[in-house]
């Protein structure tokens, strides 16, 4: 029997009056890769934000690890790491160097912080490139030593948000194995991403979002078998029937 490592028990997040997250509940078993998909202002990033403590939720409780989040932030906060939509580097900074430093203020020594960034260099295919600056990187390349920052530390639950975005086939693959291999290893993750053949060919099992809640859960053969022959059907084919096909900007 799967063993749950996230546990969800309905939670709301309001923003000036208006319901961002509107009492969701999930689980998230040890080692599993769930997809959190959905439109623009769907509620995906305030749920991360939620999940990785950056955020207090307005109701309910999150469970990791078994702590409780409104209990425990902190040890919660030692469970996760977060690859962020957004680039968070140091572009004049190596990246050897951008890891050690994000390393340190994970709480790791200066020797262990070393030692975790030539590793997570390695598992990025990036270990010739350590000593180069960050602003003569690619976008791939970012992408893929933003993904090695939140493996700083050895979380044990790690959230994705787009971690593909723009980037080159090689690097969109790359970042495809290195997940796959830290699932293997017990990783837990939760991954999101606009791009619905990623979320089909990674995920364990998939949450489409809409309007601050779930509105569909389920495996990829299994959301395509709602409204299909899933040999036939696309993921996106479902996404756009659950949540529209009027543009969200």
């Amino acid at each position: 029997m799967s063993e749950a490592f996230l546990a969800v028990k309905e939670i709301h997040k309001s923003f000036n009056g208006q319901k961002a997250v509107n009492g969701i509940s999930f689980t998230i078993d040890k080692g599993e890769i769930f997809g959190l998909l959905g439109p623009n202002g769907a509620g995906k990033t305030t749920v991360i934000r939620i999940l990785s403590t950056v955020l207090e939720a307005d109701a309910g409780d999150v469970t990791v690890g078994g702590y409780s989040l409104r209990k425990n932030p902190a040890a919660v906060r030692n469970l996760v790491g977060v690859c962020p939509q957004d680039l968070a580097l140091y572009e004049e900074l190596s990246a050897l160097d951008n890891l050690i430093f994000f390393g340190q203020l994970e709480g790791l020594s200066g020797r262990e912080a070393k030692s975790q960034a030539i590793s997570h260099l390695s598992l990025m295919g990036l270990t010739e490139r350590g000593k180069g600056k960050i602003s003569k990187f690619s976008g791939g390349m970012k992408r893929r030593i933003n993904l090695a920052i939140a493996l700083m530390g050895n979380p044990k639950l790690l959230f994705l948000d787009e971690p593909t975005v723009g980037i080159d086939p090689q690097s969109r693959n790359n970042i495809f194995e290195t997940i796959r291999s830290l699932r293997d290893k017990g990783m837990t993750v939760l991954y999101t991403t606009h791009y619905m053949e990623e979320a089909d060919r990674l995920c364990d099992r998939i949450a489409i979002m809409d309007g601050g809640k779930f509105v569909a859960m389920d495996t990829p053969q299994g959301l395509k078998r709602q409204i299909g022959d899933p040999d036939k059907v696309t993921l996106e084919d479902v996404f756009l029937k659950l949540t529209g096909r009027s543009l969200r900007d």
